[in-house]
């Protein structure tokens, strides 16, 4: 199976980039995430990637950093969540975040992304409460809600919501946790 490629980014895309490793071009579904940490065109990327083997397909998924790869291996260990689903969730937060939704129980924060209803959310914390490591007691994701609501009524979009919220960080109280948010939302 292929762990890593390293090569020349000859097409990049919202969803996936084309990496052209020793003249073969490999067409890899990225994470929003890895998508802003890649580089423009012509330029050298290093990805993890899993590789994902159906009966009609030979998918190749790509991380920038091992920590992501590993999380979306434990994504689509749940039954139910394919990589597809496995990248969609990715793509709300970041990886700590995740995991203390996960850890916590929260299965609200996680029925905020598009196709994943309350029991696949139920389902996903079972069966990864128990490898998300420690999480702080009391901790709760109500602050990263209450921050979502609070953009959304001020009428910015979801994603943009999202990819804000990524940037500051998790252990901000709320009302700081919005007033960063809007500095970066701004600023674009």
């Amino acid at each position: 199976m292929i762990g890593s490629i390293r090569g020349k980014i000859i097409l990049k895309k919202e969803k996936f980039l084309i990496v052209e490793a020793s003249g073969v071009g490999y067409k890899i579904s990225i994470s929003p995430d890895t998508l802003s940490k890649t580089k423009k065109l012509g330029d050298e990327a290093f990805l993890f990637i899993h590789t994902h083997v159906r009966e009609d397909a030979l998918d190749l998924y790509g991380f920038s950093d091992y920590q992501e790869l590993e999380f979306f291996e434990m994504l689509i260990g749940v039954s139910g969540i394919g990589p597809k689903g496995a990248l969609a969730i990715l793509g709300i937060a970041s990886i700590e975040t995740l995991r203390k939704a996960i850890g916590t129980g929260d299965t609200s924060y996680l029925t905020k992304i598009s196709g994943i209803g309350k029991k696949t959310a139920e389902k996903i914390v079972i069966e990864l409460r128990d490898k998300m490591g420690e999480v702080e007691k009391g901790s709760s994701m109500q602050g990263e809600l209450d921050a979502m609501e609070a953009l959304k009524s001020l009428g910015y979009g979801q994603s943009e919501i999202r990819e804000a919220l990524k940037k500051v960080s998790p252990d901000s109280d709320t009302s700081t946790k919005i007033r960063e948010a809007l500095k970066i939302l701004g600023g674009k």
